[in-house]
């Protein structure tokens, strides 16, 4: 039985054939809000990224990624390559759910992530793989065939599983001690799912989708529903659940906004929103962005947002026990920055376009952010990095694809208006032919077989 104040989902396992039909009949509602879902593309087509745990570090581009290590060593023993391209491709039928043929995938990495622990690194492709590597040492440990291509992917605390969230608005679970089974639907919504999280205590599974919400359900009987996070205006682009907070969560939108949430009652803490931390002659002034990553920093409470098209980073510090989120900084770039993450150990890792100078490590100095000038380590990565850098050449000029998930607005209301005019101006001239206006001295103009006379008294 569900507990106090949960909700009994609909989409449980068992309901998956009647989710489909729902999606199918509400489809042209779903449309009259969003332009295609197709759109997506891309979204999917992912520019380069950036992973840490530990001392672990991956950058990806393409279909190819690169780990290596942060600690002062030049050792290439440390450096693992791999190539999605050479991976194992299952035979299956390249069908829709219509049944009609679909195009083939590249190879294109499109999300990655370490465990809590960094033992074990997952990958999505778009080839409709899901690839599970063990990381000491670096090995491949299985090749896993996906339902539809994913859009994010996180491991449980536990790391006894990977959920895998996909663009139909599904969540799989994988088995990482059983690395061949295969992948169990755990709960759907009716929208393209953006991102999913699970709490540190394994209880609750988080997902965001396109439509809004950010969704916490229970871990072990997922389609009942906690609660739900209510208050973005567009899609919800990332969702994180704070370590050393495990009660809070963090999340962004393509509403320009970052929200802190006590998730478990669904109830907003506070809400900081990014256009009013920007010059208002700047020139993002009025563009429209999303976030794409937030990350975060255990030492000092620091709170990290990229945004799409946006060559800034903002830096916030959370402070829990008054519940906000407080403006610090922003950090500007000369060349688009493709990824951040913190390594607690060392600062923020940025990864940029540009060749000569592919990371940049920032660090607080005096309470505020900057690069570290000169730093071993950084050089050492650096020029790994140069040596592999044609797998980030195709990320290169990349745009993002949240610009293809914001709702379309229609103005059709002057349109209305102009038509319901016109219609009652017809309906006017019908009723003024009908019952023609009285003629001089109170007669009637009458209408006889092409000849006028007046009728009426004298």
């Amino acid at each position: 039985m569900p507990g106090i104040g949960a909700v009994t989902g609909d989409l449980s396992p068992c309901c998956v054939c009647a989710q489909r039909h729902f999606r199918a009949r509400s489809g042209q509602r779903r449309w009259a809000a969003h332009v295609g879902t197709s759109a997506t593309a891309g979204l999917m087509a992912s520019s380069a990224g950036l992973a840490l745990c530990g001392q672990a570090l991956v950058v990806r581009g393409g279909s190819r990624f690169l780990a290596t290590t942060t600690a002062s060593s030049e050792d290439d023993d440390s450096l693992f390559t791999y190539d999605c391209s050479t991976a194992e491709k299952k035979s299956q039928e390249n069908k829709g759910e219509d049944g009609q043929p679909v195009e083939k995938g590249s190879d294109t990495i499109l999300a990655s992530t370490f465990s809590k622990s960094g033992s074990y690194f997952a990958l999505t492709d778009d080839s409709k793989r899901l690839i599970l590597f063990r990381t000491k040492p670096w090995q491949c440990l299985s090749v896993r065939t996906v339902v539809r291509r994913c859009t994010a992917l996180t491991f449980t605390a536990s790391e006894e599983k990977v959920l895998v969230a996909d663009k139909s608005g599904d969540v799989y679970s994988f088995s990482v001690l059983e690395p061949n089974e295969g992948g169990k639907l755990e709960l759907g919504h009716l929208s393209m799912l953006l991102d999913v999280a699970v709490s540190p205590d394994d209880r609750y599974v988080l997902t965001a989708d396109r439509d809004e919400k950010i969704r916490v359900s229970w871990a072990l009987a997922p389609h009942n529903i906690e609660s739900f996070c209510l208050g973005h205006t567009e899609f919800v682009s990332c969702i994180f659940v704070v370590p050393d907070h495990p009660e809070l969560l963090l999340s962004s939108s393509g509403d320009r906004t970052l929200r802190l949430w006590e998730y478990r009652r669904g109830q907003e803490l506070h809400c900081c929103h990014l256009t009013s931390l920007q010059e208002p002659a700047g020139p993002w002034s009025d563009k429209r962005f999303a976030a794409s990553r937030i990350t975060y920093w255990s030492r000092d409470s620091c709170v990290a947002l990229l945004c799409d098209c946006v060559p800034v980073v903002y830096i916030f510090q959370l402070e829990a026990p008054r519940q906000q989120l407080v403006y610090k900084q922003q950090l500007a770039f000369q060349h688009r920055v493709w990824d951040v993450a913190f390594e607690e150990s060392q600062g923020l890792w940025v990864l940029q376009d540009c060749r000569e100078a592919p990371l940049v490590l920032c660090r607080p100095v005096d309470g505020q952010w900057q690069p570290v000038p000169e730093d071993a380590t950084v050089k050492t990565v650096c020029t790994q990095l140069r040596g592999h850098w044609a797998m980030l050449e195709g990320s290169a000029g990349v745009d993002e694809g949240f610009s293809s998930l914001y709702k379309a607005t229609f103005d059709n209301v002057t349109t209305y208006l102009k038509k319901k005019e016109e219609r009652l101006q017809q309906q006017l001239r019908k009723k003024r032919h009908k019952n023609p206006p009285p003629g001089p001295n109170g007669q009637t103009k009458k209408v006889k077989a092409g000849e006028a006379s007046w009728s009426g008294s004298s």
